[in-house]
């Protein structure tokens, strides 16, 4: 199947390294510098939602007779690469790594080596 080079798709879904409920930092973009908590995640595509981050106006036209239109507030996803995920033991900016505990795989801060 042929993509165009516009689209967004990530070839290694299984490779994704920001959860749902984790706190990231938006690094590109109108809200550079802004954290927030994640809402959503699509490995498929390499995106995610942040909670109340990267917001656009969306202008909706009326739908019954006498309603009026109105402007409102839509979230949309942000690409992965554009978000870097913050340390909840040393509240930094980090890269998260992977290691084994036993049976369990455990994500962990590069920074302090501390569990994610």
């Amino acid at each position: 199947m042929r993509r165009s080079p516009k689209s967004s798709y990530n070839p290694h879904p299984e490779t994704m390294h920001i959860k749902k409920g984790d706190t990231v930092k938006i690094t590109v973009g109108k809200d550079r510098g802004k954290t927030g908590k994640v809402t959503s995640v699509d490995a498929k595509l390499g995106k995610l939602h942040v909670e109340g981050l990267n917001l656009y106006k969306k202008h909706v036209r009326p739908r019954k007779q006498g309603e009026k239109g109105e402007i409102v507030s839509v979230a949309r996803p942000l690409d992965v690469s554009n978000v870097a995920i913050i340390c909840p033991n040393c509240n930094k900016q980090t890269r998260v790594g992977q290691r084994k505990d036993g049976e369990k795989k455990v994500r962990y801060c590069a920074k302090c080596k501390g569990a994610i």
